[in-house]
């Protein structure tokens, strides 16, 4: 077992193994810790463009590669994790991604001292593999720890604390980076210097702390054992990995280009307030995980996911007016209906994948992909068009998204 678990017994759910409900308890606090990290990281990455743009003196297109560094480390890095985990498990897994993300973060400061972009996006990618590695085990872990029917809801719960981390971002970015004298990246490279060392303390309280290791190959449930189907044979899983690529792909265009957005079509708005309604969007995020999560309890987790995706589309739709504040509080307004997407989709595209359970979480992890290109594409949209019809790409994201809620999320 790896990191010295507290039983040599194998299980999935409590009621696939009669394991009592409190013996998840900690493991489950633990690991819901680090969905707070990736928040917080990619909470900073949407301020980070806005804020490179003015001192490094780089277009919106070329601001856009930031994304495109960190969610292009997630599709070269989840398969590698993913067989990491497979051979030393995911407490190993979980430090070797807060180890990259400490790495990733302290290399900002050399970045900065030499006001070198390229540098900042190689940082970006070296921190953005650590949380590859985080977001391949974490996912799988907490759909696992628990009750097989409700592994929506924990993940969902989980990933509040995600959206607690992407509130807290903006807000750190918007008072540090945009404020009064702050017209250079020394608040960047403190900013991530003290990020790097509390991950690295972190990881010294996961290396120091026992956990249960799950192993899907030798899981008990009978459903499992009976389903021998290679992975890709697996509809829900394979058309849960195309809805990620385009949900990904909405959240990050929608928040890469949003202080953009706010400031050229709400006018007289500062930079430092278009980043605060940033944290606000964000709040609504996290917000909205948590009625999602209460939601879940009598609305089916698909059809919840068809119908925000749909509601999104709508608010989409009237972004692409740009009509000044009111289209301004519709893109605020599509933070809530993202909420719960991420992490619906990705229960119920690992759902019943029994062995192949970890590298299932792979492919959705590389699904992340989706965020690298999209925000790059809406910034030639924006060149060529202009940027609320930059917003006609994430609306066409969010149909995919409500056509896997509507039936493509079916198990056959």
């Amino acid at each position: 077992m790896a990191g010295g678990a507290v039983s040599n017994s194998t299980y999935t759910s409590t009621k696939d193994t009669g394991a009592k409900p409190g013996s998840y308890l900690f493991p489950f606090i633990l690991v819901t810790s680090l969905f707070f990290l990736w928040g917080l990281a990619y909470g900073l990455l949407d301020v980070l463009n806005k804020h490179f743009q003015e001192v490094l003196n780089i277009t919106t297109k070329r601001s856009t590669l930031l994304q495109g560094a960190y969610f292009g480390a997630y599709f070269l890095m989840a398969l590698p994790a993913g067989m990491f985990m497979n051979k030393f498990g995911y407490k190993k897994g979980i430090i070797l991604g807060l180890m990259l993300y400490a790495i990733g973060a302290f290399l900002f400061y050399p970045a900065a001292s030499a006001l070198n972009f390229d540098f900042f996006l190689a940082a970006l990618f070296i921190l953005a593999c650590g949380l590859a590695c985080l977001e391949t085990a974490a996912n799988p872990y907490v759909t696992v720890l628990g009750a097989t029917e409700t592994s929506e809801q924990r993940l969902n719960l989980s990933q509040c604390f995600n959206g607690l981390g992407s509130f807290l971002g903006p807000i750190i970015g918007g008072k540090l980076f945009f404020g009064a004298g702050n017209g250079d990246l020394t608040t960047v490279q403190l900013t991530y210097i003290a990020i790097g060392i509390i991950v690295l303390l972190i990881a010294g309280f996961f290396y120091r702390t026992p956990l249960p290791e799950i192993k899907e190959a030798e899981q008990e449930g009978k459903e499992v054992m009976e389903d021998t189907r290679p992975l890709f044979a697996h509809r829900h899983f394979v058309l849960g990995v195309v809805a990620q690529f385009f949900y990904v792909a909405a959240q990050v265009g929608v928040g890469a280009l949003f202080i953009n957005y706010v400031t050229t079509y709400w006018h007289g708005i500062s930079t430092e307030k278009a980043s605060y309604l940033l944290a606000v969007g964000m709040a609504l995020f996290m917000g909205g995980r948590f009625v999602g999560t209460a939601l879940m309890r009598t609305i089916a987790p698909n059809v919840l996911l068809a119908v925000y995706a749909f509601v999104n589309m709508c608010l989409c739709a009237f972004v692409m007016t740009g009509s000044g504040a009111p289209s301004v509080y519709a893109l605020i307004a599509v933070f809530f209906f993202m909420s719960i997407m991420f992490p619906t989709i990705f229960a119920l595209g690992v759902k019943d994948l029994g062995k192949n359970t970890k590298r299932g979480a792979s492919f959705q992890v590389m699904s992340i992909v989706g965020g690298a290109s999209v925000p790059y594409i809406m910034g030639i949209v924006t060149e060529w068009q202009s940027l609320a019809i930059s917003y006609g790409i994430p609306t066409i994201c969010f149909f995919i998204v409500f056509l896997y809620g509507w039936r493509g999320y079916k198990r056959v």
